[in-house]
């Protein structure tokens, strides 16, 4: 591998930042984030060094999920704008050297989508069969999405007087992937998206979106992704497909096309960010190293995407109950912080009591991991959650940008806003970007240079990963290896410094640790061996750099 190969496979190096348009920047001032306040908002981006922007659903919709209950696949949300607008916001990005993904969300549609609109009407209805029907229930059905919420996943439509599937809301039934036609317009819509700019899609929900209807034999499932991703590199070699793929590790690597790829370029690694959220609770990595340590390899053209937190519930549904009990008790101690048996609905600073040292640890840890970074609008400025907001709503509520009216969201009366501001210690006048640009010590500009030490070494993307040995307490050593470099990563989980050293194995004699966040230049020693301090929650990068090496930090 080449350092200029690096380019061909962008999705293994980007910074992938998701945002919500209506949350994100109101330009008319109707209290609502629309296009031309993204537009605005692009240069922002780019001096943070964001390279992929994730756009969650814009599309039209009765908005009763969010905006993932569509009632239009080609359409644009007219409270945001229309597709001139979306055409703007595409081209500044590219301009200023950034990619565009959006969400695909094509397991089900709303119920007031045209299709399901005239299947309803009747069982001869052109569309009916785009949908999953049957006159009685299955004796033994699949568990909900949504405990608490929904009953069952199937919903009786008096009308034609037979149940309809809906593995998520009763008012978002499901598609019928096993009708030709219904996977033509799923094409069809990657198309159509592919054409206005789009440099891929997050695909909604996967392992729903490709099981089979009940009662109906698919053959392999996978073969609908196989589809897919063989459209979208017909149409757009360089478009990339990221998956939302909640399974254990083994199942997770069916969905890359198993060793050889094929399918999905990139898959959320749910499995280590749920153990990191042990190892916080315990002050001790032992749950992430294991959890690190089971990653299975994957194809060469794809990546994990690592992050902390994204828009909906943190879900801890791969701990077991004693552990999610302890991670509840550490995090999400009151009752109403948690949903669905299974998700804290908190942001990282509130959980971690606002310890800018231990969230700092944190996010230097996700850009260290190989794999590809994916923040959460407001995570690069420590926003909160905003109690009043029941459920996985909590943490969506608009961005704040300075300490003035609405956090200079929006110009409208406070109760026109989309959603509302945080009231806490993690509102605008506390927690906003203005202020953290014009101060060096603030976490926008730590998640700055740490976006710039993540780009200017590939080898994270590129790599491999090694679990050190030391002889230090509670502290996570970590190599990433790769053809165009090594790199060292340590992060300290307790409160306590740490005096260790480090087994880097065999290295060329005359091999230097260069300290990634600073002047720092320390020999390795004969046999590979290095002493490092770390203070309380402290973290360092360092790179392998063997005689000769010309790269810079």
């Amino acid at each position: 591998m080449r350092i200029t190969d690096t380019g061909d496979l962008w999705w293994k190096t980007a910074v992938i930042y998701c945002l919500d348009v209506e949350t994100y920047m109101d330009a008319n001032g109707d209290g609502i984030g629309d296009f031309a306040g993204l537009a605005q908002r692009i240069d922002y981006l780019a001096d943070l060094g964001i390279t992929c922007l994730w756009l969650m659903p814009f599309y039209p919709s009765p908005d009763r999920d969010d905006g993932y209950d569509i009632s239009d696949f080609y359409g644009i949300d007219p409270r945001l704008g229309n597709h001139g607008d979306f055409v703007e916001v595409i081209r500044t990005a590219h301009d200023r050297g950034m990619r565009v993904i959006v969400d695909l969300v094509v397991n089900h549609t709303s119920d007031k989508h045209p299709w399901f609109v005239s299947a309803r009407r009747s069982r001869s209805s052109p569309y009916r069969d785009f949908y999953v029907w049957r006159d009685e229930p299955p004796t033994h059905q699949q568990p909900t999405v949504f405990p608490g919420e929904e009953s069952s996943v199937w919903e009786l439509d008096e009308r034609s007087g037979q149940y309809f599937q809906h593995v998520f809301y009763r008012h978002q039934p499901d598609l019928n992937i096993a009708n030709p036609r219904v996977r033509d317009e799923i094409a069809k819509t990657i198309g159509f998206w592919l054409a206005l700019g789009v440099s891929g899609f997050r695909i909604d929900a996967v392992p729903f979106l490709i099981a089979p209807p009940h009662g109906v034999d698919l053959g392999d499932p996978h073969e609908l992704l196989r589809d897919l991703k063989r459209f979208l590199q017909r149409r757009a070699g360089h478009a990339a497909l990221l998956g939302e793929v909640n399974l254990p590790f083994d199942e997770q690597l069916q969905f890359f096309g198993g060793e050889r790829g094929g399918e999905l370029d990139l898959q959320f690694d749910f499995v280590s960010m749920q153990a990191l959220y042990l190892s916080l609770a315990r002050s001790d990595p032992a749950p992430l190293i294991a959890a690190l340590s089971a990653r299975p390899p994957v194809p060469s053209d794809a990546a994990w995407a690592n992050f902390v937190r994204n828009h909906d519930e943190l879900t801890l549904d791969k701990l077991n109950d004693a552990e999610r009990e302890e991670v509840f008790a550490a995090f999400a101690p009151d009752e109403t912080q948690r949903v669905y048996g299974r998700g804290i609905t908190r942001r990282l600073p509130p959980m971690l009591g606002g310890d800018p040292r231990r969230i700092r640890m944190v996010y230097s840890l996700l850009f260290s991991l190989p794999g590809t970074p994916v923040l959460f609008y407001g995570e690069e400025i420590g926003m909160g959650e905003n109690i009043e907001i029941p459920g996985r709503g909590s943490v969506r509520t608009p961005m704040q940008w300075t300490d003035g009216k609405n956090g200079g969201f929006s110009h409208a009366a406070r109760g026109r806003l989309v959603a509302p501001i945080p009231g806490d210690g993690y509102a605008p006048a506390h927690i906003n970007v203005q202020q953290q640009r014009n101060d060096d010590g603030s976490l926008l500009q730590f998640i700055r240079h740490l976006i710039s030490r993540y780009r200017v070494s590939p080898e994270i993307g590129w790599g491999d990963l090694e679990i050190l040995d030391h002889d230090g307490e509670g502290v996570l050593a970590h190599a990433v290896n790769s053809p165009v470099g090594r790199m060292v990563a340590l992060h300290n989980f307790t409160e306590v410094p740490v005096r260790l050293r480090v087994r880097l194995g065999t290295v060329q004699e005359g091999t230097a640790l260069i300290d990634l966040g600073g002047p720092t230049r320390m020999e390795v020693g004969p046999r590979g061996k290095v002493e490092i301090e770390l203070a309380p929650f402290g973290h360092r990068w360092l790179r392998v750099s063997p005689p000769g090496d010309t790269r810079i930090g």
